[in-house]
């Protein structure tokens, strides 16, 4: 295939690309959210016909959980390889007053080539731009298998999805995988992904009353479960540093080896870059390489939101009854999930045991790579669609899906994705834009075409 064939492919197929995006990002997919659970099952029929009026077959795979996983094949040969291209539908909650959206957030608003909704950049943007990819692959006749498995809880760590891909069983029988739902570190330097961090999500609870209080009559007296909670994370991590402070949190952690760092530093990435692609006003370290060992290549302990007392206008003078923490920690290999949310239940009862410690949803690091066909392949892609080369770099987010895939599909897993840290994922004004649509397009059809020649 030549790039301007399938450039010009794209062009015919803008049209068809964004009433397929409005369509899907126009649905509240939220995951996290029980009351969302028919707008998951309708985001999994969508998927299903989308596929089918393409002209590949889809197969949608139920378990007694609301998360279905929906399996799509254009099969072109039984001699043919087979590659499968993984994306979520999924997609966090928003609410566009209190974040701040400027467009309402389950409602798909264009402006010129960009694309503003929740979920366009992470990850049905994406996950439509390879589907058209395998359909331009297709007409081109690429001898190929092109499968599909999008997932429907990605976001609250797929707690479902290895069961449904046991389920499905042989069916999903794959001689590779291809991820689209990483960033690149900017618009000009295209990245590919060579790892990812794991997560173990924590909650702590303190409840040392019944109802609010008047902090006159009561206080002083009184317990106070905010305070007390703010006390016990300023235990677990130093919040100036975030260096997490629970004994034996860094035991198993593998450093990034030398050849490593010289991959992050020609990467490019700078401090004030960094600074000014997510509005930071200040950092931990100004010190570039610093910063990029720190996303990709150390765990974390991070407070995503506290909970209790009132939050109104002014002041209401009370002791507040509980209080919630809610944090997670990313993790590198080879830390262990239920090791690490271990050490902080011991730790946190020896601080203060009246406090609850809930650690949920948890995913291992993946460790990837960035030799082989498949990486050859990847950057070959990405160049003829983009003009650019890539550089391999680690991912701070996770993917909990991923490990599974490699455990039961026994496969190479390779990373190509679109996303531009602009494109704000999981972030108010989440958007996406034609110019990395179309050419992900042409990189995902080039990429099937190595796929058909590494037999």
């Amino acid at each position: 295939m030549k790039r301007e064939s399938l450039r010009a492919y794209a062009e015919k197929e803008k049209n068809r690309y964004e009433n397929l995006l409005e369509s899907f990002v126009n649905i509240p997919s939220v995951s996290v959210d029980p009351t969302h659970s028919m707008d998951i099952e309708a985001i999994a029929s969508l998927a299903a016909q989308t596929i089918h009026d393409l002209g590949g077959e889809a197969h949608i795979y139920r378990s007694d959980s609301a998360y279905p996983l929906i399996h799509g094949i254009f099969h072109q040969g039984n001699n043919y390889p087979t590659v499968t291209v993984y994306n979520h539908l999924d997609v966090q909650p928003a609410e566009k007053e209190a974040e701040g959206w400027r467009t309402d957030p389950f409602i798909f608003t264009k402006d010129n080539d960009r694309y503003w909704a929740r979920g366009t950049t992470d990850d049905k943007g994406p996950a439509l731009t390879a589907l058209l990819g395998a359909r331009a692959a297709v007409d081109a006749g690429v001898q190929a298998n092109i499968h599909f498995l999008w997932e429907t809880e990605e976001e609250i760590g797929s707690p479902n999805f290895e069961k449904l891909v046991q389920k499905a069983g042989k069916a999903l029988a794959t001689n590779s995988v291809v991820v689209s739902d990483t960033m690149w570190l900017s618009r000009t330097r295209p990245t590919i992904t060579s790892g990812l961090r794991g997560f173990q999500t924590i909650r702590l609870e303190l409840e040392t009353g019944v109802s609010d209080q008047h902090s006159g009559d009561t206080g002083g007296a009184a317990r106070n479960p905010i305070g007390e909670l703010m006390k016990v994370v300023c235990e677990i991590y130093d919040p100036q540093t975030g260096y997490v402070r629970v004994p034996g949190f860094y035991d198993d952690v593998v450093r990034p080896t030398k050849k490593e760092l010289e991959d992050f530093r020609r990467s490019g990435v700078t401090a004030n870059q960094f600074k000014k692609t997510y509005q930071f006003k200040s950092l931990r370290t100004n010190d570039s390489l610093e910063i990029m060992k720190r996303i990709w290549a150390m765990p974390t302990f991070e407070v995503h939101g506290v909970t209790g007392g009132y939050t109104g206008p002014g002041i209401k003078a009370i002791v507040p009854p509980r209080a919630e923490v809610k944090a997670s920690c990313r993790l590198v290999p080879d830390q262990k999930p239920a090791k690490i949310s271990r050490l902080i239940k011991d730790f946190v009862k020896k601080k203060n045991p009246d406090v609850k410690v809930h650690a949920e949803a948890g995913g291992v690091a993946l460790k990837g790579t960035t030799s082989g066909p498949f990486a050859d392949a990847v950057k070959r892609s990405i160049r003829f669609a983009f003009g650019k080369d890539p550089a391999f770099v680690r991912e701070g987010g996770s993917i909990g899906s991923i490990v599974t895939i490699q455990k039961h599909l026994k496969c190479p897993v390779m990373f190509l994705g679109l996303s531009l840290p602009e494109h704000g994922y999981h972030a108010p004004n989440e958007n996406f834009d034609w110019q990395q649509a179309s050419g992900g397009i042409a990189a995902f059809a080039q990429y099937f075409e190595e796929i058909a020649h590494l037999r």
